[in-house]
């Protein structure tokens, strides 16, 4: 059995449950999203999964009956399978608005599928359960942005150098791969959960005929991770129109499998660019699926980069989906200056509104240079209108600051701080 870990959202969700009437839990499958309905919840409460049969064929042939509850909290677990249940939900808290009602989960982003995508408007929170950070498998707390923010790192953060966070990454972040040792037994559970997704649960929320080319695309949006993709050679290479290929990729954001990031633009800058970056939501799947191998990754500069780029949106997607009041969000323009993430944080709790430039860096060295891109950001797309912090993630130990705003630290410092 599958380690259990706490996870950050665990409290959120608990204070939830005191003045929502709804709460709703979504995520990848395998992420958490039982395990984590069952921890806020004492064992009275009524927990139905619609992966079970019999429980589907109730849901779906009645589904007025299946939803009536009179006391404590309703689990209804991959809901999904029957977005029916919906409209009724919707009615009975409208009839009944104690709070703690419902707790529903779903491996697909139910607020994308017309029959949701407005039932449950100011009556439900939504929490989104990522596959486990490094910070909640080490059980730390969160802390990485509001110290990154000021400034605020010690001058060395030892023990994870660029060979650990290559193993980190391709450990990945799904509970029950997290708790295999064994490299060829994870790898065979990452490979196990990519052909469950796609042979089974798709057909919950989208009608793939060529399944085929889901899975080629599966493999080449992997390979593309942190990249801008060309989408004309992707269509030409796997004989689909854009239509098509825009639909698959579509869904396979739908099932978190993947995650866009989008460019910032919040400027009136003609060159700025406005394409949004995809990215795996895990990196143990993308390095199995793509068949990588450690030490060959190590050696390779732009794998590594790849992966390490991918490792670090998924750790900080963790730390901002805690919080409404940031926002990710990534710059690229027309003469190629990039900065990997922009996370803005809105003015809140005596807080003022700011910017975080994240550069990622999967080598040991550093200097002034790799800060170039975030200065010229800082002073023509700003325009020192919002104070400005920029960091270089890299794999050394020590905290390099090269101005008051402009550190050069480790990538451990995601967890560790």
């Amino acid at each position: 059995m599958a380690k259990e870990f706490k996870r950050w959202q665990t409290k959120s969700t608990i204070d939830a449950l005191k003045y929502r009437r709804v709460i709703v839990i979504t995520g990848a499958r395998q992420s958490g999203k039982t395990t984590l309905s069952q921890q806020v919840l004492p064992d009275k409460n009524d927990y139905r999964t619609l992966d079970d049969t019999d429980m589907l064929r109730i849901a779906l042939s009645d589904p007025k009956g299946f939803v009536q509850n009179n006391s404590g909290t309703m689990v209804i677990d991959e809901i999904q399978k029957a977005p029916g249940l919906i409209p009724e939900i919707k009615q009975a808290v409208d009839r009944d608005k104690r709070p703690g009602q419902y707790i529903l989960t779903g491996s697909a982003n139910i607020l994308s599928l017309p029959i949701i995508s407005d039932s449950l408007a100011g009556r439900a929170k939504y929490i989104n359960l990522r596959p486990l950070s490094t910070g909640e498998v080490l059980r730390k707390a969160p802390s990485f942005l509001k110290k990154a923010f000021k400034g605020d790192f010690p001058d060395k953060i030892t023990g994870y150098n660029k060979k650990d966070i290559i193993e980190l990454a391709f450990r990945g972040g799904f509970p029950e791969a997290v708790a295999l040792k064994n490299t060829r037994q994870r790898k065979d559970w990452h490979n196990d959960y990519i052909q469950t997704i796609l042979t089974r649960d798709l057909k919950d929320i989208s009608n793939i005929r060529r399944l085929d080319v889901l899975q080629n695309l599966f493999k080449i949006l992997a390979s593309w991770s942190g990249k801008f993709m060309e989408v004309s050679s992707i269509s030409s290479s796997l004989a689909v129109n854009k239509i098509t290929l825009d639909s698959y990729i579509n869904t396979l954001v739908l099932m978190y499998m993947f995650e866009r990031v989008p460019p910032w633009l919040k400027t009136d800058y003609d060159r700025v660019g406005k394409r949004s970056k995809l990215y795996a939501l895990d990196t143990g799947v993308l390095s199995s699926i793509l068949g990588w191998n450690q030490n060959e990754v190590f050696l390779n500069a732009d794998t590594s980069g790849k992966l390490i780029e991918t490792f670090v949106f998924q750790e900080l997607s963790a730390q901002i989906g805690l919080d409404s009041k940031y926002s990710l969000t990534q710059y690229r323009d027309r003469l190629d200056r990039e900065i990997d993430f922009l996370v803005e944080r809105q003015s809140a709790d005596n807080e003022k509104g700011a910017v975080l430039g994240i550069e990622v860096k999967a080598g040991h060295n550093v200097s002034a240079e790799d800060f170039k891109h975030q200065k010229w950001f800082e002073e023509n797309i700003l325009k020192f209108k919002k104070p400005y912090m920029g960091l270089v993630l890299y794999s050394g130990e020590r905290v390099i600051r090269f101005n008051k705003n402009m550190i050069a630290v480790p990538t451990a410092a995601l967890w560790e701080v």
